[in-house]
């Protein structure tokens, strides 16, 4: 066989659109570095898979299978396994205990609580505020000597 025509592969795959969709994730496969089951007789790689398909040298399930793949835009996702949430739930206690431990994250961690608004006011009063708490007309004088 000199050339492979569509006419030779319609014999095997009768749908014409079918047989260009397969015939083109081959070349693709071919391109990609497949092993040939032919031999490529100077010919281009869309050439070679119209001769593999006419001469049943490769799966058509198989390549539609990887065609069908390669058009899906939509992933699934697997959901996390247990081992891996029970993990994270192990990793977010440590880092909640190193919370505690320290004596200076824990208070200002607690301040920042909605329900500790007696404790943030305490802390606000004592002189610990923030550059973001401090409003453009409220200046505190720098020295107890100055009164507004």
């Amino acid at each position: 066989m000199a050339r492979v025509t569509v006419e030779d592969c319609v014999t095997k795959i009768p749908n014409r659109f079918e047989l260009v969709m397969i015939a083109s994730q081959r070349a693709r496969n071919i391109s990609a570095g497949a092993a040939l089951e032919v031999e490529r007789d100077n010919d281009k790689n869309p050439v070679v898979a119209l001769r593999e398909i006419a001469e049943d040298h490769v799966d058509h399930k198989e390549l539609e299978e990887a065609l069908i793949k390669g058009l899906q835009k939509f992933i699934e996702m697997d959901e996390p396994e247990e081992d891996e949430v029970d993990l994270i739930a192990i990793q977010q206690e440590l880092a909640a205990e190193e919370g505690e431990t320290t004596t200076d994250a824990a208070p200002a961690a607690k301040a920042e609580e909605p329900g500790d608004k007696d404790q943030a006011a305490a802390m606000d009063m004592a002189g610990d505020v923030t550059a973001g708490d401090e409003k453009p007309g409220d200046e505190k004088p720098e020295d107890g000597n100055q009164e507004a």
